[in-house]
């Protein structure tokens, strides 16, 4: 992490003698640091010869990743940036993905050598000298990067193009800068405890002005705090369409323990313990649990709680439950979390497994687009060849597992 340190102090004055009478000058400290907060993404590009023809100025992209507070990606052209170039070179390039202005930053952009000789292509701010200082870029989508980074027909005759794939690291350093001085007090400031206010407010039953009939069961809560919540409940209770009747509210398509951990997480802002809430316990009620409240969350709008529903079904995924999680992850626009199912079942020795699942029947009835998608990450992480052909409208896995044996699957 580079580092720049300017120091301020405000010294005694000397310009008289001090008097026995005069107090003793202070002298004061500052410290000003600018340094850099590094991180590096890897990009890989397969398919490469696929992808010429796309057309001057269109690109492939990475995932977003994270540096410094921005979000950054990296743009691979294909067929040159510029029109004047005539497709004659790439292009590649790093741009600010996230709202900022006058980001500054340094970049290095490095083509890997596939050889195993390191005659990586680099280009690079890091370790040298800069006349203008670090890049800037003004607004959301600014670049930096080579409009010429590399000659088409030197590229595709070279080292860096191995099994029709490219592979780019990228680095970002981020600058921040920053002042300190000494601390001579500190006072400790608890952790909010709002959340822990609001669900005493719901266990009370206080001030409740509205019930919601559950699958026979009644939960009253606080309109407000619905409405500060949830934009559904939102315009369900104060919104020009709102329910006629919003004393007593008839939700249907829930379960009662799913809502009743819904209104948890409103009022306290976490998940409930559910064996504790519900009196549920037995293995896997947690994973059953969460997918319910996933789709909860998306149907009211609780992004927080849906990516925690996310964070708990990646930590708990297993065959007999992987298939389930998939079709809501694709029912609810969960991508994160449907890319982690897919390299799970493609996973060798798990995908005969899942198969066998009713979950895996429910998965293609209700979601058979994502067949095509999981026959993709098969082939990437197979071992050995595999085909796939179509039989009317279904889909066979013809090849070998890891042990060499015959394996014919209908997906």
């Amino acid at each position: 992490m580079g580092k720049v340190v300017l120091e301020a102090s405000r010294p005694s004055s000397s310009s008289s003698p001090a008097t026995s009478s005069s107090p003793a000058p202070t002298t004061t400290s500052s410290t000003s640091i600018t340094e850099t907060v590094n991180g590096t993404h890897q990009f890989k590009i397969n398919g490469y010869s696929l992808s010429k023809g796309i057309g001057i100025g269109k690109y492939v992209t990475s995932e977003v990743f994270n540096v410094g507070g921005y979000s950054w990606a990296i743009y691979f052209y294909p067929d040159g940036k510029s029109a004047e170039d005539n497709a004659t070179y790439v292009s590649l390039f790093i741009a600010l993905a996230s709202e900022g202005s006058d980001v500054r930053a340094l970049f290095e952009l490095t083509l890997l050598d596939q050889s195993g000789n390191g005659r990586h292509k680099v280009h690079s701010h890091f370790g040298r000298s800069l006349d203008s200082g670090p890049y800037t870029l003004k607004y959301r989508g600014s670049m930096w990067g080579y409009k010429r980074f590399f000659k088409r027909t030197s590229l595709e005759t070279s080292d860096y193009l191995k099994d029709d794939c490219l592979s780019v690291n990228c680095m970002v350093g981020v600058v921040k800068s920053h002042t300190e001085g000494p601390k001579i007090y500190s006072i400790a400031v608890p952790r909010s405890n709002m959340g822990h206010h609001f669900g005493q407010l719901l266990e009370s039953g206080k001030g409740t002005d509205v019930n919601f009939e559950v699958d026979g069961e009644t939960f009253a809560a606080h309109k407000l705090v619905l409405a500060a919540r949830s934009p559904v409940f939102r315009a369900q209770l104060f919104g020009p369409m709102k329910d006629q009747n919003s004393q007593c509210i008839n939700v249907e398509d829930i379960e009662a323990p799913v809502f009743k951990a819904l209104l948890h997480f409103m009022y306290w802002d976490s998940l409930p313990d559910i064996e504790e809430l519900t009196g549920i316990n037995f293995h896997g009620a947690s994973t059953l649990m969460a997918q319910h409240l996933l789709a909860a969350a998306d149907r009211y709008g609780l992004e927080r709680l849906r990516l925690l529903c996310e964070e708990n079904l990646c930590k708990d995924v297993a065959i007999n439950t992987v298939a389930t999680t998939l079709a809501l992850a694709e029912q609810h626009h969960c991508f994160q979390l449907k890319a982690v199912c897919l390299r799970f079942i493609a996973t060798p020795g798990n995908l005969q497994g899942v198969m066998k699942t009713d979950g895996y029947k429910h998965l293609r009835e209700s979601c058979p687009s994502v067949l095509t998608e999981l026959l993709e990450y098969v082939a990437r992480v197979s071992e050995h060849s595999v085909s796939v052909c179509r039989i009317g409208n279904e889909a066979i896995l013809d090849g070998s597992d890891i042990n060499g044996r015959r394996v014919k699957q209908r997906l």
